[in-house]
C-alpha cells in the first residue's frame, strides 16, 4: 500500500506540472480557437535560461528564478507579435497549429545551438534531502511543484472570474468580432492570451527543472504531454485542463511501476484515442464551440500555384532530363545519398499532399505508417526469405490494416482534434518501436536489412537506389496528376473548402477521406520500406513524431497543394545539412524558422514562387517581339 502511494505521489507531481501546461493550452484555445504547440518549447526555454543564470552564472536563485521567467515571457510576447498574431488573421485554425509546431522547431533548434544536445540539471530550490512522513518520502521540490500549480490555478481563475480584462478575453472566445464591434482590441487581447500562456510555461518549466533532466528536445515532450492532457480533460475547459493533467501523471506513473516505461506513454494514449471515439471534446465540456470543418474564407491563403498549360509540359520534360543527368554531374557520396533520401521522403509528401493539401485533412502523423512499413518489411527481409518486393507490399498491407482501424476514429473528428489524433498514433507507434525488441530492435533499432533487390539486380548503392526510386516517383506522381484532375480531385478540394457544403451538394466525404487517407499512408508505407532498405538500418529516431513535423514542414515549405512542390523542401532540408556540414547544427532552427515563414509570407511555396517566377520570363519573352515590332514600325514611320 505505502508503495502504491508512493508512486501516486510521484503521479501527482507530475500531473501538476501538465495540468500547468496543459492551462496555457486551453487559454489561448478559448480566447482564439487555436492550439498552441510551442507551450512546451517556452517551458524549457525558461527552464534552460533559469539553469543558466543560477547554476552557470551563479546567480541566487530568489533573483535568477524571476529573471528567468521574466525574459521567457519577453521573448514569447515578441515572437507572437510577429508569428502568431498575423497567422491568426489570415490563416486557417488547422494552419495556425502547424506554424506553432515550427515555433516548437525554431526554438528547439535555438537551444541545440546555445546549450548543445547534453542533459542539464537544475538543483532543488530546498535541497537534496526528501521528507518523510511515516513511511513515505515526498522529495522537497514536489511542495515548489504543487504550489505553484496551486497559485497558477487561483490567479487564473481570478483573472477570468473576477476582473474586467478577465471578462474582455472571455468576449474574445465568445465571439472575436462582437467583441471588436464592443470596443475591445482583439489583437492585444490575443498577444495577452498568449503572453499569459507564456508565463504559466515559463512558471512550470523553471519549477520542474530540478526534477528531470532538460536537453534541447525536451520541450517537445512537455508539449505533447500538456497537448493530451488538455485533450483528455477538455481543451475549452480550465478545470478540464486541470484534471487532464493529474489524470495522465498517475496513468503514466502507474503504467511504469506496474507494467512497463517501455509502454506507458503507449497507455496513456491509448486512453486519448478512446476519449476521442467517446467523447471528442473531452472529459469536461468548456464554453466555447468552433467549427472545425473550414478553412473560413476570410482567412483563405489563396489559390494553389499552377503552371500555365504552355510551360507545363516543356519544364516537366525538361526536370526529367535533369534529374537522369544528375548521377552523372554529382559525384559525391554524402550527396547522392542525400538525393536518395530526399526522393524517398517525396513519395510520403506525395501522399500527405493528397491528405492535407487536397483534402484538408490535418495529420501530425505520417511517419508512424512509414515506421510499420519499414519494420514491417525490414523483418520479414532478415528473417524469412520471401522477396523485398513481397515484404514492401506485406508492410503496406500491415499500414492498410493499421489506418482502417484508425480511421474509426480519424473520420469522425475535424481540424484540431483529427491533428490530435494522429499525433496520438504517431506517439503510439514510437512507443511500439521502442517496446517491442524482438521484432523492432528497441532503441538501438532493427540492425541488418539486406539492400533492395528484384529480377537479379540489387541496389545496394547511391546511384542505383536513385533511379529506382526516380522511377518510382515518376509514376506516383503521373499516377495521382491524373487522379486530382478528375471529378476525385474535385470532390477533395470541396472537402477542403467545407465538408458540410460538400455533403451537401451530394459528395461522400467519408468516402473520399478514407480514399485521401489510404492513398497517404500507401506511399508513407512504401517510403519507409525503402528507406530500411536503403540504409540497411531502422531505428526509432529516423521514423518517429519529428519525421512526421520535418514532413510537414516540407510539404509547406514546397508548396501545399502541388503535388511536385513537396519535392523542393525535401531538397532543400534534407541536403543543406549535407552541402553546409559546418552547419548542420543549425538545421532545426532553420526548418521551424522557414515553415513559419513561408505560412506568413511565402504561401505558396518555393513551387508558387518559382512558377510565378517562370510565368513573368514566360511573359516578358512573348512580350518581346511585339515590342520590337512596335519599335521597328516607329523608326519606318520616322
Amino acid at each position: 500500500m505505502l508503495e502504491f502511494v508512493q508512486i501516486a505521489i510521484g503521479g501527482l507531481v507530475v500531473g501538476s506540472m501538465y495540468a500547468a501546461i496543459a492551462l496555457g493550452f486551453s487559454l489561448i484555445y478559448r480566447v482564439t480557437g487555436a492550439i498552441n504547440l510551442s507551450q512546451g518549447g517556452f517551458a524549457l526555454i525558461a527552464a534552460m535560461i533559469g539553469y543558466t543564470f543560477g547554476v552557470a552564472w551563479g546567480w541566487p536563485l530568489p533573483i535568477a528564478i524571476p529573471a528567468a521567467v521574466l525574459t521567457t515571457v519577453v521573448a514569447g510576447v515578441v515572437l507572437a507579435r510577429f508569428t502568431f498574431v498575423p497567422a491568426l488573421a489570415r490563416l486557417s485554425n488547422a494552419n495556425v497549429l502547424m506554424l506553432t509546431a515550427g515555433i516548437l522547431t525554431m526554438i528547439e533548434g535555438f537551444s541545440l545551438v546555445v546549450w548543445g544536445s547534453q542533459p542539464y540539471a537544475m538543483p532543488p530550490f530546498s535541497g537534496e534531502q526528501p521528507l518523510a512522513f511515516g513511511g513515505i518520502t515526498i522529495p522537497t521540490q514536489a511542495f515548489w511543484v504543487f504550489g505553484v500549480t496551486a497559485l497558477i490555478i487561483a490567479a487564473l481563475w481570478f483573472l477570468i472570474a473576477r476582473t474586467r480584462l478577465g471578462k474582455a478575453l472571455l468576449a474574445c472566445a465568445e465571439n472575436p468580432a462582437a467583441a471588436s464591434l464592443m470596443g475591445i482590441d482583439v489583437p492585444r487581447m490575443t498577444l495577452f492570451s498568449f503572453g499569459l500562456a507564456t508565463l504559466i510555461a515559463a512558471m512550470a518549466g523553471v519549477i520542474v527543472a530540478p526534477a528531470t533532466s532538460l536537453q534541447f528536445d525536451t520541450g517537445r515532450l512537455f508539449t505533447i504531454s500538456g497537448f493530451v492532457a488538455a485533450a483528455i480533460g477538455g481543451m475549452a475547459s480550465f478545470p478540464g485542463a486541470v484534471i487532464g493533467g493529474l489524470f495522465l501523471g498517475l496513468v503514466t506513473q502507474l503504467s511504469t511501476a506496474y507494467i512497463s516505461s517501455l509502454f506507458s506513454s503507449a497507455i496513456s494514449l491509448l486512453i486519448l484515442l478512446m476519449v476521442l471515439i467517446w467523447r471528442p471534446q473531452g472529459l469536461i465540456r468548456g464554453g466555447v464551440a468552433r467549427r472545425q470543418d473550414t478553412r473560413d474564407d476570410v482567412k483563405a491563403v489563396g489559390h494553389a500555384a499552377k503552371l500555365p498549360a504552355h510551360l507545363g509540359w516543356p519544364l516537366a520534360a525538361l526536370a526529367v532530363i535533369v534529374a537522369a543527368l544528375v548521377p552523372v554531374v554529382v559525384t559525391d557520396n554524402g550527396i547522392m545519398s542525400g538525393l536518395v533520401i530526399a526522393a524517398i521522403l517525396f513519395m510520403a509528401l506525395m501522399g500527405l499532399d493528397v491528405l492535407m493539401g487536397y483534402a484538408g485533412q490535418v495529420s501530425l502523423g505520417q511517419a508512424g505508417f512509414m515506421a510499420i512499413g519499414g519494420y514491417t518489411s525490414g523483418y520479414l527481409a532478415i528473417n524469412t526469405d520471401i522477396a523485398p518486393v513481397l515484404s514492401i507490399l506485406a508492410g503496406i498491407g500491415v499500414s492498410l490494416a493499421c489506418a482502417l482501424v484508425l480511421s474509426v476514429v480519424t473520420l469522425r473528428l475535424r481540424g484540431l482534434y483529427l491533428a490530435l489524433a494522429t499525433l496520438a498514433f504517431g506517439l503510439l507507434i514510437d512507443s511500439c518501436a521502442v517496446g517491442f525488441i524482438d521484432i523492432t530492435g528497441g532503441p538501438s533499432g532493427l540492425v541488418g536489412i539486406p539492400s533492395f533487390s528484384v529480377g537479379g539486380f540489387t541496389f545496394a548503392n547511391p546511384r542505383a537506389m536513385y533511379y529506382l526510386v526516380l522511377a518510382l516517383d515518376m509514376i506516383i506522381l503521373v499516377g495521382l496528376f491524373g487522379a486530382l484532375r478528375s471529378g476525385f480531385g474535385r470532390a477533395l478540394k470541396a472537402i477542403r473548402s467545407d465538408q458540410m457544403a460538400a455533403a451537401a451538394l451530394g459528395i461522400n466525404t467519408l468516402r473520399y477521406k478514407l480514399a485521401a487517407f489510404l492513398i497517404s499512408v500507401t506511399l508513407a508505407s512504401l517510403a519507409g520500406s525503402l528507406y530500411a532498405f536503403f540504409f540497411n538500418f531502422l531505428a526509432p529516431e529516423m521514423v518517429g513524431t519529428s519525421r512526421s513535423l520535418e514532413l510537414v514542414a516540407m510539404l509547406i515549405i514546397g508548396g501545399e497543394s502541388t503535388l511536385a512542390g513537396g519535392l523542393f523542401g525535401a531538397l532543400l532540408l534534407t541536403l543543406l545539412p549535407v552541402i553546409f556540414a559546418p552547419l548542420a547544427i543549425y538545421k532545426t532552427f532553420a526548418s521551424g524558422a522557414l515553415l513559419v515563414a513561408s505560412f506568413l509570407h511565402l504561401p505558396q511555396g518555393i513551387y508558387g514562387l518559382l512558377i510565378q517566377l517562370a510565368t513573368r520570363l514566360g511573359r516578358t519573352r512573348g512580350n518581346a517581339p511585339a515590342k520590337l515590332s512596335a519599335v521597328r514600325d516607329r523608326v519606318q514611320a520616322s
